[in-house]
């Protein structure tokens, strides 16, 4: 082994751990991260720093991009050309920056994210504040560091004689750290560092007297005024920017929502064309066209509405739908004192006050030595001229100009530094105008001399030059706020109709369970009867409905299932449709026991519900209202109390001056007639009072609303139908046992299946069996009976089954 040659044997936990914690470090400090002072990443700084050095300012013509990334890159930032020149070009543009310090001839980008032209074609040159970010810098205001070659020097920070972290934010990635901070109004943050400046106690509040907020280059509105304090607390937070926008009438009673300003950061040609997918894709009724009508004159986006289209209410959608509006997270990251670190506002303005402080020192111990140095000179001039008749012997009768000044020095005491510019005093100089400027100049610098150690010494001074220089920068520099701020995060509600066509369909829910929509083409179509279920299977609620209106399904279990008709499966009126069990998980012996569609969620009847155990209730509509969980599981509308409980009718009353009263029939054939008053209105998740009494294991088989005028049909277990007028039952009160309809029979006596009013037209009335057969009776070839018959055998039981639902025979659905 050669001497030189040295193996480490490390273990490569070690080893990487090491490296990668180097290049952690190389990244966050000299790549992603701001630094709190200047704001400005290294290349930025770079970039900045070397178009100054090269003369590439404000006031002179612009040059080729090429020509500054080549300098950046040969002298202080050795990476690739494509980064330096997205830096400089991203300081150019003004909506992404809030205060340009970059001024670009040529194309420079897009807000529709757009890249910049090669570098070769664009030219560029520092802004105007540019310059306020590098005044001073050649007079040692700030540490100077070799480059990556050890031939340059480059400036660590930039004397920033603004706070430019805040006026132009920064977004950046690194290992471990990311950064987040938007920009603000110049205007704002000086009045803030003039007013900490002057109360270093200030709090938060104070400071958010003058930054009220971030001030994006974009415009916009801000809303949600906590997240800007909490972000200006702890360096994290979050708002809600939303576009600017105006919604304005055309002719034809159209409206058009005009879009104006865009969310930072926002691609405005990404959101067009999100708006024209929406359009395209009907997610959204009323959208007529999309168009980007930007120009010169400033950002446009008109979305053109159709004729009595709901305008709010398309804006509420497309403002939760797209980048129309955005949430903001500030994450507040700058390197501080050569550390990352989560910073608020007071942090930020502190460490920059801070920094001036330390720029305003150096270039003042810079002055005063300048200061020094001349007033020695032109000291030394003054006496040279009162003696200048022996001055001129001297130096006349020395050899050459080192021999003059070692005499001068020699004979009349002056310094090395004062012979100096004594021996190079030209002849035109030697006059008495000249005498008097340079006494002029002694005084002149006397004074700067004595100012200069004021403001070394006493804080206050120095303090008062750096609020002068500020408001002077505010005053050249500020400009109007152009983002808005709104207290609060705005709920927005999107309305159903805005998202839903309003079409009328027909739609059906079957007794075993199936729902489905079809259009009334597709019901017209087809034959009715052809309705895609199962042969045992028969729809218990057929109608037409629009599809804003709203379905409640009530099941045997107390449960209630609400669908919007828009969100039922659209099917062809041949095909099944789907099963409530799809989404939500029923009882293998549920079974629905009622079903109604409403226009709206805001009625303002009740529901009239009775169970086999005895118990009725009243329950308000809008106690029964969907909540956000209503697509997975089904709400509790009525607490059962035994197991073996079921709900028998649920009716809906939506007129409170309805004469009709409660009957109630059970399955021993007890009747009780009584009004609707005496039912108390509860809750969904309770069982209500005691409806009637029953005794012998008796339970109740159906209710019906009834007058005196109407007429019921019931049937019984052996096959038995009976027509009961309701003027043979007198109204008595809740509770009671009620009278018998049925003749008490010692063998084989007969037992109450179910009852129905029969409608004044006596339509066909049709028992269903326990075979699943389905017997067809004309109320009309039965005559009234008596309350102590038992009416006339219809079904053969045998041959048929036992009935077990009598129900209005179905007929086919008339479309208007």
């Amino acid at each position: 082994m050669s001497e030189g040659q040295k193996i480490q044997e490390l273990t490569l936990e070690e080893v990487m751990g090491d490296r990668f914690g180097r290049y952690s470090k190389s990244i966050i400090q000299e790549r992603a991260l701001p630094d709190i002072r200047d704001g400005l990443k290294p290349v930025q700084r770079r970039i900045l720093f070397a178009m100054n050095k090269d003369g590439n300012t404000y006031d002179k013509g612009f040059r080729k991009s090429a020509k500054s990334v080549g300098n950046v890159m040969g002298n202080f930032h050795p990476h690739g050309d494509s980064s330096i020149y997205e830096a400089l070009t991203r300081m150019s543009q003004d909506w992404k920056v809030r205060e340009p310090l970059v001024e670009m001839h040529g194309n420079n980008g897009s807000m529709d994210g757009d890249p910049a032209a090669a570098m070769r074609y664009t030219e560029a040159r520092l802004s105007k504040l540019s310059g306020e970010m590098l005044r001073d810098i050649d007079k040692d205001t700030v540490d100077m560091v070799l480059n990556f070659d050890d031939t340059e020097y480059e400036p660590t920070v930039l004397p920033a004689r603004f706070p430019n972290l805040l006026v132009n934010g920064s977004t950046g990635i690194s290992a471990g750290y990311a950064t987040e901070i938007p920009p603000h109004n110049l205007g704002e943050t000086i009045d803030a560092c003039v007013y900490l400046l002057s109360h270093p106690k200030a709090t938060l509040a104070d400071l958010m007297e003058f930054v009220q907020g971030p001030d994006f280059p974009t415009g916009g509105i801000i809303q949600g005024k906590d997240g800007i304090v909490k972000a200006y607390e702890t360096g994290r937070g979050r708002i809600v920017v939303r576009s600017k926008t105006a919604i304005e009438p055309l002719r034809g009673n159209k409206s058009q929502i005009t879009v104006t300003e865009i969310p930072y950061e926002v691609n405005k040609a990404q959101l067009v064309k999100k708006i024209d997918e929406i359009r395209l894709g009907k997610k959204v009724e009323g959208l007529a066209e999309v168009r980007d009508e930007t120009d010169r004159d400033g950002l446009r986006i008109a979305i053109e509405l159709k004729r009595d289209a709901d305008a709010q209410g398309i804006l509420n959608y497309l403002f939760k739908n797209t980048e129309l509006q955005v949430t903001y997270n500030f994450n507040m990251v700058a390197i501080n004192h050569q550390r990352p670190e989560h910073v608020g506002l007071k942090t930020i303005l502190s460490a920059y006050l801070e920094h001036q402080q330390h720029v305003i020192t150096r270039r003042t111990k810079y002055d005063l030595q300048k200061a020094l140095d001349r007033q020695q000179i032109v000291s030394g001039l003054i006496k040279a001229l009162s003696i200048l008749d022996q001055v001129i012997k001297t130096i006349r009768a020395s050899k050459n100009r080192k021999d003059a000044r070692d005499n001068l020095v020699a004979a009349y005491d002056f310094t090395e530094k004062q012979a100096d510019a004594i021996v190079a005093l030209q002849l035109y100089r030697l006059t008495n105008t000249d005498v008097t400027q340079l006494e002029a100049e002694a005084a002149k610098l006397a004074a700067a001399i004595e100012t200069d150690h004021k403001i070394l010494a006493d804080p206050k001074a120095l303090n008062a030059v750096l609020r002068k220089e500020l408001k002077a920068v505010a005053k050249a520099y500020r400009n109007p706020r152009r983002t808005s701020i709104e207290d609060q995060i705005e709920d927005l509600k999107i309305k159903t109709e805005v998202t839903v066509a309003d079409e009328e369909v027909v739609v059906m829910v079957s007794h075993d369970g199936y729902l489905k929509r079809s259009s009334i083409r597709s019901y017209t179509a087809s034959d009715a009867a052809e309705n895609g279920l199962k042969d045992e299977d028969y729809p218990i609620f057929m109608e037409k409905l629009s599809t804003l209106a709203h379905l409640m399904m009530f099941t045997n279990k107390g449960n209630l299932i609400y669908r919007p008709v828009h969100e039922i499966a659209d099917v062809k009126w041949k095909e099944t449709g789907e099963h409530i069990s799809q989404a939500i998980g029923l009882a293998p012996d549920e079974e629905i026991v009622a079903t109604f569609a409403f226009k709206s969620l805001k009625e303002p009847g009740h529901f009239l519900i009775a169970t086999s155990d005895g118990y009725i209730k009243q329950t308000a509509f809008e106690t029964l209202t969907p909540g956000r969980t209503y697509k997975k599981r089904a709400a509790v509308y009525e607490k059962l109390k035994h197991p073996d409980a079921r709900v028998v009718a649920v009716n809906y009353l939506d007129n409170p001056d309805d004469e009709r009263g409660v009957l109630l029939v059970s399955k021993n054939g007890y009747a009780l007639r009584y009004a609707i008053d005496e039912v108390s209105v509860n809750g969904a998740r309770t069982t209500g009072v005691r409806a009637m009494d029953l005794r012998d294991d008796d339970e109740v088989v159906n209710l019906a609303l009834v007058t005196d005028r109407d007429t019921i049909a019931l049937i019984t277990q052996r096959g038995a139908f009976k027509r009961l007028a309701m003027k043979e039952l007198s109204v008595t009160s809740r509770a009671r046992r009620g009278v018998l309809i049925l003749h008490e029979l010692k063998r084989e006596p007969h037992r109450v299946v179910d009852f129905l009013v029969i409608p004044s037209n006596n339509p066909a009335l049709e028992i269903i069996t326990s075979r699943e057969r389905t017997h067809d009776v004309l109320p009309t070839e039965h005559p009234l009976s008596g309350r102590y018959s038992n009416g006339s055998f219809v079904v053969d039981t045998d041959v048929e089954g036992t009935p077990v639902q009598l129900r209005l025979k179905p007929t086919e659905l008339v479309l208007n």
